[in-house]
């Protein structure tokens, strides 16, 4: 009978790697809320190919209770002196256990004992007859506990590489020393990451010298007297009951007083839905895409429809359902595989694509006055245009409504929508199509039919539902005026596309690889030789070993040449400063030009996707390509911009954004008269927020500086900054981020009065509202936990600015697609990027649009304070910033 096998996990401990595994993407790693997730992410990742590999058949992950302990009664300094622990990675620790409950995996806490106890008690407590016991960690501490029976995995290199500890590694690594030696060798040389003290001037080789020779602790002190008089001799004797202390704390208790029996840690599988639902809140889409979808929904009742090869009038109403079905996300370029509709009476369901030519099909299609629901108007309008041409009358989209209604549960997919209103007779898209490269139309076309049809039937039961919750919640104006009406003008941005020169980005390619192996040659030089330059274990070595450079940051394989590492550095060696441009520009040349290149289509343009549902304050997302994310801070980055042209060479890119306006929002909203002031009197903001936080007279005394950190503190009140990412940002202590923020309330004792105000209501009303009713839902308000009800008020605070911001936005975008068709302009909106619009004009329209576009965007709503934009135009989009 093959053996169990138990993998026990440190929660704390490895979690906390993940973390910083991916620190480096910290302000990447966000969900639809604003919660970093980052930790989360990495910690799946290293689960999941854990579990994969052990294959375990009983499951537990520990946690620390607290930081009070029997040890830290026994020594009050255990583990003093850490840093404080970022509210970036205590923000994700409950949400941690919402993935294991997810993973269907137990997870368990003890007052008053550590992980590493409860971990301990749990591997000598299991069988080892019947049990293998595997522990997965970050604390090598734990690798006292090896034996024939257990194995200990630590994470090293982040989470990505795992080292396994067994009896016979230990003995290598620590020259003859078994596990249980592990605890003397600490007790003689301490671990400074617990504040173990030790004994003075005790060091591990030391350590494991005296250990070969007596054995351990014990041993040494019964034989002390052999050995020769020494300043170590000496310390051994005034630190005794300090090492035998340090011993004691390192001793990790194999007789915890658990409460959990090692039957209930039996893993019986993942719970589906609970994991759909996580990785949607997480925004964790490539999760998403690769779960195994239960079959529990294939039971499904036979559904009534017509199959049908040829259409006649009688098949369509005056109002009807309308499903396109593609199979890729990117449907500017996937195949429409079928298609479905209803008139009322009957579901029609056909993948004879010819019956899109029938005139009768697109009577219905292009009459106005004939209406009809979708689910995600703007896909369904952008496919239909590539084969016969734009369908008119689309008067809801259930898909729009049910984002409204809740952002924080928003799906693309119409069966996980279906299944929040009870709605059940419908698959997901997974289940019938298979994911990845296995993707596509099931071999049984009954089953294909059928669910092109109960999409159909599920649309026809949550209308109704969803425009009397819109109705309900006072949301019907900003769905009706705003959301719907955006999405089509959406979908004429995306069919126009940009025009992109291709030569150009060529040119791009040719001349950022020379200038890429001109750097390459002047850190070469630097270096006195030549070494891959993409290996950081080389680039380690040059900078740490050879040019005797001050070492920051260790990994497993080397030293670490991370972003952050390399920035501390560049002022100390003109080598490092190279090193990240180099970086810098590569991945411009990547993810930028090359990337580009690949997407430009056959009439010479991209045409990105804006996603209208995805994030939780109403901003706009674009994709396939990304063209919020150019990067324009460094000049290679900006000169991506000069590969976009207007249509003919009598044109020019216009582009206009709106100056600060989260900040004219907050200042608008809190009602605070010196915010206020400054924008009305026309001040530069962040200079007059640098006079008062730092107690100015005059402008004139502001620094560069002094405006740069306003600016961080500026936003960051925006963003619902903590210290620690203003540190972070500004490179200073969180104490002085902490004063900074103190004073900035002080100043702006409306701003204060208004985050107070604002999660007063919210915690009353369980949501918060932009200044166009767009609803943000805060359930964790609620919560118990400190650090998540103090990110749910952080969410608060800013959700109304960032939102109002994008609905003002969208209200301007849909005005001025409005004037310029009323005006017969030939001038024609082609892109939004965040804060920013970006036209083609004729040149003899110039002048009139330059007009119009101001007078729209900065009357497109009254605000206590003025609107302002920047407006220029050029040959490129490059010359028009």
């Amino acid at each position: 009978m093959p053996k169990n096998k138990l993998l026990l996990v440190d929660g704390n401990s490895v979690a906390f790697r993940a973390f910083f595994a991916l620190h480096q993407s910290l302000d990447r790693f966000k969900n639809a809320n604003g919660l970093h997730t980052n930790a989360l992410y990495a910690f799946h990742n290293m689960f999941t190919k854990v579990m994969e590999k052990e294959k375990p058949t009983h499951i537990l992950v520990a946690f620390d209770a607290g930081k009070t302990t029997f040890r830290t009664q026994m020594y009050a300094e255990y583990k003093g002196g850490r840093a404080k622990t970022p509210t970036e990675f205590k923000e994700q620790l409950p949400y941690l256990r919402e993935l294991l409950d997810a993973f269907g995996v137990k997870h368990y806490e003890l007052p008053n004992y550590e992980a590493d106890d409860i971990i301990g008690t749990f591997a000598q407590r299991a069988d080892k007859e019947s049990f293998d016991v595997v522990i997965l960690t970050g604390d090598r501490d734990l690798t006292q506990l090896a034996d024939e029976h257990i194995k200990v995995d630590i994470t090293v290199k982040g989470v990505s590489e795992i080292e396994a500890y067994t009896p016979e590694s230990i003995a290598e690594k620590y020259q003859g020393l078994v596990p249980k030696q592990i605890i003397d060798m600490k007790g003689l040389a301490g671990d400074s990451s617990d504040n173990i003290p030790g004994v003075t001037k005790i060091g591990e080789k030391t350590a494991i010298k005296l250990l070969n020779q007596f054995g351990s602790v014990e041993g040494i002190y019964e034989h002390l007297d052999e050995l020769k008089p020494s300043k170590m001799k000496e310390n051994l004797i005034n630190d005794k009951d300090q090492a035998f202390l340090s011993k004691t704390l390192a001793t990790i208790n194999t007789d915890a007083p658990v409460d959990l029996t090692i039957e209930q840690l039996v893993y019986k599988g993942q719970h589906t839905e609970k994991l759909v639902a996580f990785y949607q809140e997480m925004n964790f889409q490539s999760f998403l895409s690769k779960l195994s979808v239960s079959d529990a929904d294939k039971n499904l009742a036979d559904i009534s429809f017509d199959y049908v090869t040829e259409v006649q009038p009688a098949m369509f109403g005056g109002s009807g359902h309308l499903y396109v079905e593609m199979l890729d996300d990117n449907y500017h370029i996937s195949e429409i595989v079928g298609f479905a509709w209803s008139n009322g009476n009957r579901i029609y369901v056909t993948d004879n694509l010819s019956l899109l030519e029938d005139n009768a099909l697109q009577d219905w299609l292009f009459d106005a006055k004939r209406t009809k629901s979708v689910f995600d108007a703007k896909r369904t309008t952008v496919a239909l245009h590539r084969y016969v041409g734009s369908p008119n009358g689309i008067q809801f989209d259930s898909l729009l409504a049910c984002y409204l209604l809740d952002t924080n549960d928003s799906s693309n997919d119409l069966a996980l929508v279906a299944h929040r209103y009870g709605l059940t007779e419908i698959e997901t898209d997974e289940a019938v199509y298979g994911k990845g490269a296995k993707k596509g139309l099931p071999e049984d076309n009954e089953r294909f039919y059928s669910h092109l049809a109960r999409k159909v039937a599920t649309m026809q039961k949550l209308d109704t539902k969803l425009s009397d919750e819109l109705v309900e919640k006072g949301q019907w104006t900003l769905y009706k005026e705003m959301e719907l009406p955006l999405s089509f003008i959406l979908a004429e941005m995306e069919i126009t596309g940009i025009h992109v020169d291709a030569q150009r980005l060529i040119a791009m390619k040719s001349e950022f690889a020379t200038k890429l192996h001109d750097i390459e040659e002047k850190i070469y030089a630097q270096a006195n030789e030549r070494f891959n330059l993409n290996s950081p274990k080389q680039l380690g070595v040059i900078l740490f070993e050879k040019m005797g450079l001050p070492v920051i940051k260790k990994t497993k394989t080397g030293y670490s040449t991370a972003v952050d590492v390399l920035e501390q550095l560049k002022v100390q060696a003109p080598i490092v400063e190279d090193i990240l441009t180099y970086r810098q520009i590569a991945k411009i040349q990547s993810t930028y030009v090359e990337g580009l290149l690949r997407m430009i289509q056959s009439d010479g343009k991209v045409h990105t996707r804006y996603v209208q549902t995805l994030t939780q304050t109403g901003r706009l997302s674009s994709v396939d390509p990304n063209l919020q994310n150019i990067p324009i801070r460094l000049e290679e980055g900006r000169k991506i911009r000069q590969a976009f042209v207007p249509r003919n060479k009598n044109w020019v890119i216009y582009s206009s954004d709106y100056s600060q306006i989260e900040l004219r929002v907050l200042a608008h909203i809190s009602k605070d008269e010196h915010l206020q002031a400054a924008f009305i009197e026309g001040q530069d903001i962040h200079t007059s927020t640098a006079m008062r936080v730092f107690g100015l007279e005059s402008a004139e005394d502001v620094t560069p500086n002094m405006r740069r950190q306003a600016k961080a503190v500026n936003f960051g009140i925006v963003y619902g900054i903590s210290d620690y990412g203003l540190s972070q940002n500004l490179g200073i202590t969180r104490k002085q981020a902490q004063q900074y923020i103190d004073t900035y309330f002080e100043r702006y004792p409306g701003v204060k009065a208004y985050m107070e105000n604002v999660v007063e209501q919210a915690k009353k009303d369980g949501y918060v509202e932009t200044l166009y009713h767009r609803r943000r839902y805060l359930p964790d308000l609620y919560a118990k936990n400190y650090n998540i009800r103090s990110f749910a008020e952080r969410t608060a605070i800013n959700s109304p600015i960032q939102g109002s911001a994008a609905d003002i936005l969208k209200i301007a975008m849909i005005e001025m697609n409005k004037r310029l068709k009323e005006e017969k302009l030939a001038a024609t909106m082609l892109l939004q990027v965040h804060d920013e619009l970006v036209f083609e004009v004729p040149e003899e329209e110039l002048a009139h649009v330059d007009q119009l576009v101001k007078e729209v965007m900065e009357h497109a709503v009254t605000l206590a304070i003025p609107l302002v934009t920047d407006s220029n135009w050029g040959e490129t989009w490059y010359d028009a910033k």
